[in-house]
């Protein structure tokens, strides 16, 4: 049965659109395979790890009957990239058997019947719903993203808090040692709103949503988030708990104020980083009247030292951190100038960018 004829590149683009959340190894055989429904020339791909769920549509597929299949997507998808970019497509379906042909190639996959394919139900009643450029929540996350926890006891810590209130969208991420936070405004005025995005959900988001002002739609309901943007729709569980009141942690009295040129210090923390500890990343930064000295050693009783000129005539200051923390923040943020807040040697330090408050970012220091 002829399932669809079409190019590599149209059938590969939608199918790496809901693959990237295909666990390789599952309990459940049936969620390695992506779901393929056909319906005249519209295609639906659909994939799903029982917490995140995504779905596309694409069409312009040739000829074909309708029907619905699942199959393996990491190797239909390993399938798709080794053909060649130019050349026709032919997908059948045959005794259970999709069979893939390109020219003399030839792949025949077991499927698995659609109807046992697990679907999340789209949430419904009350919704808290807005929408946002794709390019302004990208850069939101990217803000924030580096700062979560990874597999954390604190499960609430491994993911993004996510708050809608009036016309202001916050993003806050925290792994215990630093915290990140964003805000962007919204064109219309939203109920305060707070939910917590799995590390998961946040990832994809990043890798999927395009650099422009196309628009983002995002529904809130219950314990789920709806994100549509372009052909995708994404639909991910939220993580039930209480996040840590961030406001709190963010410094509102530190006394000692130093504007860096970002890229220069990014690079001078990448050369004194290559002689840390492996296991503590420590380095102390010395703060004296017109200068600062960033030092780090190691175990094999090695050092690093550079020395930077600052506008800064205040008390000294010496304090230790972990420079992953700090090279986290000026590679994530892309603005010219950073502002890096201290108090003495055992207070957080405050980065922010100058003439805006829409970003903080909070790292605590270490000893060392």
């Amino acid at each position: 049965m002829l399932l669809l004829t079409t190019t590599r590149d149209a059938l590969l683009a939608p199918l790496q659109s809901v693959a990237g959340i295909v666990e390789k190894r599952h309990t459940l055989p049936i969620l390695s395979n992506v779901l393929i429904e056909k319906h005249g020339d519209q295609l639906t791909l659909l994939a799903t790890d029982i917490e995140i769920q995504i779905r596309t549509t694409t069409g312009g597929h040739i000829g074909g009957e309708d029907t619905s299949i699942t199959v393996a997507a990491k190797k239909l998808q390993d399938i798709l990239r080794a053909l060649p970019n130019e050349g026709e497509v032919v997908v059948t379906l045959d005794d259970k058997r999709l069979t893939v042909k390109a020219g003399r190639s030839r792949f025949a996959l077991q499927t698995l019947p659609a109807a046992d394919y697990p679907r999340m139900n789209l949430p419904d009643g009350d919704a808290t719903r807005f929408s946002i450029s794709q390019k302004s929540f990208k850069r939101q996350l990217a803000q924030v993203a580096y700062a979560m926890a990874q597999q954390d006891i604190r499960y609430y810590l491994n993911g993004l808090l996510l708050i809608a209130d009036g016309k202001e969208l916050r993003m806050v991420a925290t792994d215990g040692h630093r915290l990140a936070f964003a805000s962007s405004p919204l064109d219309a005025e939203v109920p305060r709103t707070e939910v917590i995005l799995p590390r998961k959900t946040v990832m994809e988001l990043a890798r999927q949503l395009a650099d422009s002002e196309d628009p983002l739609e995002i529904v809130l309901a219950g314990n789920q988030v709806v994100f549509r943007f372009g052909p995708i729709e994404l639909v991910s569980k939220l993580i039930d708990g209480k996040f840590p009141d961030y406001e709190r942690v963010i410094p509102q009295n530190h006394n000692k104020l130093i504007t860096f040129e970002r890229v220069p210090l990014l690079a001078t923390l990448s050369r004194v980083a290559i002689l840390t500890n492996d296991k503590f990343r420590g380095v102390r930064l010395v703060l004296g009247d017109g200068t600062l000295k960033i030092a780090s050693t190691n175990a094999e009783q090695e050092e690093a030292q550079e020395e930077l000129e600052v506008d800064y005539h205040g008390d000294a200051l010496d304090i230790g951190f972990n420079v992953t923390y700090l090279l986290d923040v000026l590679t994530n943020i892309h603005d010219d100038q950073v502002e890096w807040r201290f108090n003495d040697g055992n207070s957080s330090a405050l980065v922010t960018l100058p003439g805006n408050d829409r970003f903080k970012y909070v790292v605590m220091p270490m000893r060392i």
